[in-house]
């Protein structure tokens, strides 16, 4: 299965998509994890204000299939969540790499954003 990666984000093992501006970073899942999970029915998401460590669970996406969970790319502070997942969860599937977005993460005071794939290297991973 070859996924259009797009090479402007990084990306973690989890199968998560990374868009950094500064020290806020906006997260979501990528076009092979929905592919994966199928039709999601509900995602589970942190308030904005809540605290998030990297490499921790943070929420849950739910599909048809199965639960997974989400893990933060990085430490922070939740500074926005989308609120229209609430209504129409299938955004995740439709457009992950856009409306589909999940949390946006105040990135805390000297947390490295190590670790985290560029497109090629995330390619590299999928199957």
């Amino acid at each position: 299965m070859s996924e259009q990666v797009p090479t402007d984000l990084r990306f973690t093992e989890d199968h998560e998509w990374v868009r950094v501006d500064g020290d806020l970073i906006v997260v979501g899942i990528t076009d092979y994890a929905q592919q994966q999970l199928g039709d999601v029915v509900y995602v589970d998401l942190p308030a904005p204000g809540a605290h998030v460590d990297q490499g921790q669970p943070f929420g849950e996406v739910e599909s048809t299939k199965s639960v997974s969970d989400l893990f933060a790319p990085a430490t922070g502070t939740v500074e926005a969540r989308n609120e229209e997942l609430d209504e129409r969860p299938e955004l995740v599937n439709s457009d992950p790499y856009g409306d589909g977005w999940l949390v946006s993460i105040r990135v805390s005071e000297g947390t490295e954003l190590t670790g985290l794939l560029d497109a090629t290297a995330y390619n590299e991973l999928l199957p």
